[in-house]
Parts: C-alpha cells; structure tokens; sequence
C-alpha cells in the first residue's frame, strides 16, 4: 500500500472510530509498527491527528478529559522543560495563581519561598506547604476526574484577589480557534483569572497545538504560550506578530 493511501485509510478510521490502535493500523494496512509510527508522525505534523499512547486520536472538538493520575505520565519530561521556563518568569514576593494541573504542580520546586499563591488545585497543596509558600485555594466543586476546584462559588471566590502572573493549563491550541477546554465551568475560572492578571501564560507540551475541545476561554494571543518545541502549528503561531510564544 502506498503512502498516501495508508495516510487515507488512517483518516477513515480515525473519522469513524476517533480513536485507533497502533496493532489495528499495522493489521489493516498490511505495514510494519514503524511504518505506522512514521505515518502517524507525519499525520500529527500536518495537524490531521493526535498522537495518543499506543495510536492516535481525531481532532474533533472533544468534552472529554483524560483524568489527572494519566495526564501526570504524559510527556513528564517536556512538562518538566515548560515548568521551568515559566517559573523563571517569576519574581520574588509576587502574587501568583497556579491553575490545577500536572505541568503546573511540576513548577513548585523552582518557586521562590517569598511569592504568594492563588489555586484551584488541591494536589498543589502538599508541595507547597513542603516549601513554606504562602498558599490560599479558592472554594467550590472538586471534579472527579482533573481534581480541579470549580463552579459559581470558585468564580466568586476569585474575585477578590488581583494577580502579578497567572499560569494555566489548556487542552488545545489553534489560532482559530484559541485557548480550548473541555468542560465549561474549568474554562469560567481560566476566563475570570486571565481578566484579573497582569502577565498571563498558558503552560502546554507540543501535543496541545493543533486540537481543539469544546470551549474556548481566550484567543491565543491573549497569553504568551510556554511549550517545549517548535512542531509545524507552532511555528505558524510565531509567525503571526499577535501571538507570543516561550520556547527553551
């Protein structure tokens, strides 16, 4: 089978079934699990797919999110580049609010003792005790699956505090479509902590550039985005003189 009809075979399925198994591509194309690699590669750099563990994944403008204990074994050290680099944008005693998530909690160790925090995120909370880090966490709902704090009484609870920088986590970059998430009360709290900060960055590895989910809270070009590489979709992004982006 030639190239372009195992990239449109790739399509199909992924069209009807959203979601394929590396074994399942190899069986029906007839081509090595190396081949399929390197036509999945190619397929995610073009933007028409996500690579996911073990195959690939649609771009549809998906509500589901994958729960925290898998997220904080994806790309863990891409993520521990990212958390870094954003960190060092920090200056000591400023006010902060770290948004829940697994690139976020890998800034702690790089935080300076002297600034104050802001978060929705309860699993935050140890390592910055650890740290003896001023720390105050917003009330409200506490979802299952990310383990974020939302709802209308964390919305409310926002309001109060005013910060130096803001750092969130995204579930997927275009310039069409922006800064995406997949449930609508996360993205009423990345909505109202954006308004409310003077620096805003949004965390998120190579993989987030190029999909989309249900809700955009921004534009990307309404924060500096903090990635680990310089894939196609990036570099695209870089060229466009609104939209800011971090690289190491």
């Amino acid at each position: 089978m030639l190239t372009m009809e195992r990239h449109q075979l790739i399509l199909s399925l992924l069209a009807e079934k959203k979601t394929v198994r590396l074994q399942e591509l190899s069986d029906r194309t007839n081509a090595s699990d190396s081949t399929i690699r390197r036509d999945l590669d190619a397929l995610e750099q073009q933007g028409a797919l996500k690579r996911v563990h073990g195959g690939a994944s649609s771009l549809s403008a998906s509500r589901e999110e994958a729960p925290m204990s898998e997220k904080t074994g994806q790309y863990h050290e891409q993520k521990k580049i990212i958390a870094s680099l954003a960190a060092g944008t920090i200056s000591k005693k400023e006010t902060i609010f770290l948004d829940a998530g697994s690139t976020t909690t890998l800034m702690i160790p790089y935080l300076d003792s002297s600034v104050t925090v802001v978060t929705n995120g309860p699993e935050h909370l140890p390592h910055l005790a650890e740290r003896g880090i001023t720390t105050y966490v917003i009330g409200g709902f506490v979802k299952p699956g990310t383990r974020a704090i939302v709802g209308a009484n964390a919305v409310e609870n926002l309001k109060q505090y005013r910060f130096d920088r803001c750092f969130l986590g995204v579930n997927g970059i275009t310039e069409e479509d922006g800064l995406t998430t997949p449930d609508p009360e996360e993205a009423a709290i990345k909505k109202k902590v954006l308004y409310q900060s003077m620096n805003r960055y949004v965390l998120a590895d190579h993989s987030k550039f190029g999909e989309r989910t249900f809700i955009t809270f921004a534009g990307a070009e309404d924060a500096i985005l903090v990635t680990d590489s310089s894939g196609p979709v990036v570099t695209a992004m870089q060229n466009n003189k609104d939209i800011e982006v971090m690289l190491p």
